[in-house]
């Protein structure tokens, strides 16, 4: 037999070889092959980085040893009865399951298998990806919204205590003013017999002016309050809103972000600047909720010593009758909600040295609604090590 004819086929599985494992080791996730014995006969680097095994620990070791003691238990009996009966519990389907690095430390995965027959018997491989990042990314975006949603309380909460002290403080004002007629009234009488009455005006006229003085710390606490603020990333900041509002929203729009380049740093407290890109894709998204081609854009810029974020719909605008009290609280359109949600954002804007403006549109264009926000100086961003 010619030399050249048995060395062809063992250069081509040489080269088959080095272009499995060269796929093998390129591959994202990780890639094990265990045989009917659950021995591990293949095990590429992304497992090493799972896992923390290099190939040669592993190599025809029982997979048992990167599975939770409790898997690990019951793993051997799973396989024997599969053997035996051929029923799949997990072959053919993806699950998420715990894996166990060298070190102890569980984590969770996301585990696929497959099945091969080969000449040596068949063998299984299994497909892991590790889901920390997205565990993390979700937990993130949990942490998030819970402090979005406490915030938007506490915010409505200080808008409503703002309004109510302001109403409230006319008729209490109003009340004062008719006890002190009355009282005056009596003393010019000088009738024994109203001394009784005088009393109890007295003790009026002090409730009603120590209810005053609670509104009035009320209204000075509400609204001299300070946000915390500190240099930040405005397209970050803007694009975790946007993101966290899309998976919330009941009716689905289309959202197109452009973020500007270079932006300088935003001084503003995050949270309530999040807070008002929420409130704006929320009001766009239910405008648009009936339109199908519905398209909301978000662009990020600057304008000065201004950095600033704008919301705009392709809605039929804001109509006239509707401007004047746009901003004010308890005022809203919409068949329910308190109306607060635009005026708590003017406020957190204006608390930022900035301003929320609008372009009501109307005549074929959607509203459009910018926030103005201060850039970080240099100073401020020194100060916090940015």
């Amino acid at each position: 037999m010619d030399d050249r004819t048995t060395a062809a086929p063992a250069a081509e599985n040489t080269v088959s070889e080095a272009r499995l494992m060269s796929v093998l080791n390129t591959a994202v996730d990780g890639i094990i092959v265990i045989d009917e014995q659950a021995r591990i006969l293949l095990y590429n680097q992304a497992c090493e980085k799972l896992f923390g095994y290099s190939a040669a620990e592993v190599a025809g070791q029982n997979v048992k040893m990167i599975m939770p003691r409790d898997y690990s238990q019951a793993h051997d009996r799973y396989m024997h009865n599969y053997m035996s009966t051929g029923h799949r519990k997990i072959i053919g389907i993806g699950r998420e399951v715990r894996a166990r690095h060298k070190n102890g430390s569980e984590f969770p995965v996301e585990l696929s298998v497959g099945e091969a027959s080969t000449p040596d018997g068949r063998q299984f491989i299994g497909l892991l990806r590790d889901l920390r990042p997205r565990k993390e990314a979700e937990q993130r975006v949990n942490d998030l919204q819970s402090e979005l949603v406490h915030l938007a309380r506490v915010s409505a909460m200080d808008e409503m205590g703002s309004a109510l002290a302001h109403e409230l403080n006319q008729p209490l004002t109003a009340i004062m003013l008719y006890l002190h007629a009355v009282s005056r009234s009596l003393d010019k009488r000088n009738d024994a017999t109203d001394e009784t009455f005088k009393s109890v005006l007295a003790k009026a006229v002090h409730e009603a002016e120590r209810a005053g003085n609670i509104i009035s710390r009320m209204r000075q606490f509400v609204e001299k309050r300070e946000p915390n603020r500190r240099p930040v990333d405005l397209n970050h900041v803007v694009g975790e809103a946007v993101e966290l509002t899309l998976i919330g929203l009941r009716h689905r729009v289309n959202v197109e972000c452009s973020f500007a380049d270079n932006l300088p740093k935003a001084f503003v407290e995050p949270v309530q600047i999040q807070q008002i890109v929420v409130n704006l894709l929320r009001n766009a998204s239910e405008v648009l909720k009936d339109r199908e081609d519905g398209l909301v854009r978000v662009h990020t810029g600057q304008d000065g010593a201004s950095v600033t974020i704008t919301v705009e719909d392709n809605g039929p605008g804001i109509p006239p009758a509707a401007m004047p009290t746009l901003f004010k609280a308890f005022s809203t359109t919409k068949s329910s909600g308190m109306g607060l949600g635009l005026s708590i954002s003017r406020s957190i804007a204006q608390n930022h040295s900035g301003d929320l403006i609008v372009d009501p549109g109307g005549h074929g264009r959607g509203a459009r609604f910018t926030v103005q926000l201060p850039a970080a100086s240099r100073e401020e961003e020194t100060e916090t090590g940015l």
